[in-house]
């Protein structure tokens, strides 16, 4: 398995794996009209030019994704995806420690994920990641905004 940024052309393929891999939070919160389900192929490739997107690769087919932008100093982190036969492998652990070392220069990561998505809030705990607020979207769902700051180096 290797990391390496995602190009344009790899746009149709990590939205199949996002539909993929958001299928059991949209199952989770029988919503399927959450935002990563209902986002398009166009919609990815205008996100190119705003966002870095890096994708994890296993003979030459994408198993993982994750994507982020800088704003203010803080490293807006979205849609880390992994291929549900490839989960719990380290595959995401591996996307978000190469995504914050591309964003050396953010003061703080920030990303968010549902209140029920245990899963990936254990990720994001032992990653360092702690809560800091959350917006109730509907009766069913409920986000979670966490934060890790970057630790100075002595």
């Amino acid at each position: 398995m290797h990391i390496e940024r995602a190009a344009n052309s790899d746009a149709e393929e990590i939205l199949a794996l996002q539909r993929l891999a958001y299928r059991s939070e949209a199952e989770l919160y029988d919503d399927f009209n959450i935002p990563p389900m209902l986002e398009t192929a166009e919609q990815i490739k205008n996100n190119f030019g705003k966002e870095i997107f890096l994708k994890a690769v296993i003979d030459r087919k994408i198993v993982g994704s994750v994507k982020a932008f800088d704003k203010g100093g803080t490293c807006h982190i979205g849609r880390l995806v992994v291929h549900p036969e490839f989960q719990n492998q380290g595959i995401g652990t591996q996307l978000m420690n190469e995504i914050e070392s591309i964003f050396g220069e953010s003061k703080r990561f920030e990303l968010f994920t549902g209140h029920r998505s245990e899963k990936n809030l254990h990720l994001y705990q032992k990653l360092g990641y702690q809560a800091f607020t959350t917006e109730k979207v509907h009766d069913r769902l409920t986000l979670v905004f966490m934060e890790k700051l970057r630790r100075e180096k002595p």
